[in-house]
């Protein structure tokens, strides 16, 4: 049995007792990268030089030094639009093929003060921009559940290399989804905190107002755990809230009596698969018995929450990406004759087709005589989306839905079709929209491909977040089934 099928609770138990090392789960992790890594291809860059110095260190060390650091020396993988000092840091887009950022970003600064230890940078869509990973300038990867299927996207690297037990846990990040659906596809658990509650400095912004880093593990204790390590205010970050980080593994208990939770109809009506529904009312069943109630309630501007993500989220990219001209840092086209023509080729070069759709996109709703027809529009719808959980919010204590309308699809299957690879993130939009939080964990499968149940919380309440997918997960074994790699 692979270690990393222990808790990170009962690893550090093993470590404390030193009837583990560092250094054994590192070795664990690269292991088990040599046996599937070629099969999955999640990892774009591996450290393994120093993440096993790092092993060596924190063994010599002894974990006595920490006793009350549950994180010390376990093995994680970072997306790789977190920047990371002197370990490159690509976005998987060509434009930053061979980028060495010079400082950390916050949350790997608290990984560190965590003592964690780096494997390598995950493989994802190209600046977060997909739903299925085959978006990545370098290379696809792999769902471990069936290889023939996506992994989802943007994170779709860091959920399969958990999925497959390359790494303890990752981190990836969540714009419209990016954590959630790849969770859902490969049957492990993500978390999309608060809009604020975790820094984004040093994370390279893809949509500035929506992008959120999160949490990627096998179960919601680790989960827990990981979210606690890395949440808090940062003042190099403007839009990081000052609010109290509460002990989220005390709201554990696995009590969900009384708790009311709401369904909107709009997550189980038409585009929803029946598979995914049935998957849906039999967790309902499960929280039910546990002594939770549910209603049916509507989410009505949810319909537009599809058209109103992609104009904002594609405004801010166009604004963002715009950094990348050639000029301070990245990939140059060696073909220009002058700046214009330097500028022109260098982003034709370095981009791929997604990010130059978005770019355009962004471009154009930002472009006078449309401003006020699309993006001050979709402003104002993004209120009223805003208001629909604040209104449910006021009678329940979470919402609940699936997390993704189908099972992961075939590789190739949309990649031709924006629009349709576009819907993919038709449930896991609304709540970035909104700054809500919200997780992914497994409830099910569908012709042997995993299945997840979205829950929902308002705003910094990660801890009934938590408390909910705790009890259902407790009372379910899907979070204990693994792909056969």
């Amino acid at each position: 049995m692979s270690l990393f099928e222990h808790k990170i609770s009962e690893l550090h138990e093993l470590l404390h007792k030193r009837d583990l090392s560092v250094s054994d789960l590192v070795d664990q992790s690269f292991k088990t990268i040599g046996e599937v890594e070629g099969k999955v291809q999640a990892f774009l860059t591996l450290d393994e030089e120093n993440a096993r110095a790092a092993a060596k260190a924190l063994d010599d060390k002894a974990i006595q030094s920490s006793p009350a650091n549950k994180l010390y020396g376990m093995p994680i993988g970072i997306k790789d639009n977190i920047v990371t000092k002197g370990l490159r840091t690509t976005c998987a887009s060509k434009i930053l093929e061979n980028f060495d950022p010079i400082y950390d970003a916050t949350v790997i600064k608290k990984l560190k003060q965590a003592e964690t230890v780096t494997i390598g940078k995950l493989n994802m869509d190209e600046f977060a921009m997909g739903s299925s990973n085959e978006n990545s300038g370098f290379q696809k990867t792999f769902n471990p559940w069936n290889l023939e299927t996506v992994p989802g996207g943007s994170s779709g690297g860091s959920a399969a290399s958990v999925a497959a037990g390359e790494v303890l846990f990752s981190l990836g990040s969540d714009t419209g989804g990016s954590i959630r659906q790849p969770a859902s596809f490969c049957g492990v658990v993500g978390m999309k905190p608060t809009y604020g509650l975790v820094s984004r400095f040093g994370l390279v912004a893809f949509a500035s107002s929506l992008d959120q880093i999160g949490p990627i593990t096998r179960n919601v204790e680790d989960n827990a755990f990981l979210l606690k390590a890395i949440a808090g205010h940062d003042e190099m970050d403007s839009t990081s809230a000052k609010v109290d980080i509460p002990d989220y593994l005390g709201s554990l208990t696995g009590d969900v009596k009384g708790m009311r939770i709401a369904v909107p109809k709009e997550y189980i009506g038409e585009g929803v698969s029946e598979e995914v529904r049935k998957s849906v009312l039999d967790a309902l069943a499960v929280l039910e018995k546990q002594g939770a109630t549910w209603e049916e309630v509507s989410l009505p501007h949810s319909k537009y929450a599809l058209a109103t993500y992609y104009l904002l989220s594609s405004s801010e990219a166009s604004a963002n990406l715009a950094r990348f001209d050639g000029v301070r840092y990245g990939y140059r086209t060696p073909n220009a004759e002058n700046l214009i023509e330097m500028y022109k080729k260098t982003r034709a070069e370095g981009f791929g087709d997604e990010v130059k759709r978005r770019i355009m996109l962004g471009t154009f709703a930002l472009s006078s005589g449309y401003y006020d027809a699309y993006y001050k529009k979709a402003q104002k719808v993004r209120t009223l989306i805003k208001q629909d959980f604040e209104n449910v919010f006021e009678k329940y204590d979470v919402i609940v839905g699936p997390t993704t309308p189908t099972p992961a699809f075939k590789i190739g299957e949309n990649i031709a079709d924006p629009l349709t690879m576009y819907a993919n993130d038709i449930l896991t939009i609304p709540v970035n929209l909104a700054g809500v939080p919200a997780i992914s964990v497994p409830c099910g499968f569908d012709k042997g491909l995993p299945l997840g149940l979205q829950i929902i919380g308002r705003h910094f309440d990660e801890s009934t977040v938590y408390k909910v997918a705790h009890a259902f997960e407790q009372a379910t074994e899907f979070h204990k089934q693994r792909p056969q790699l």
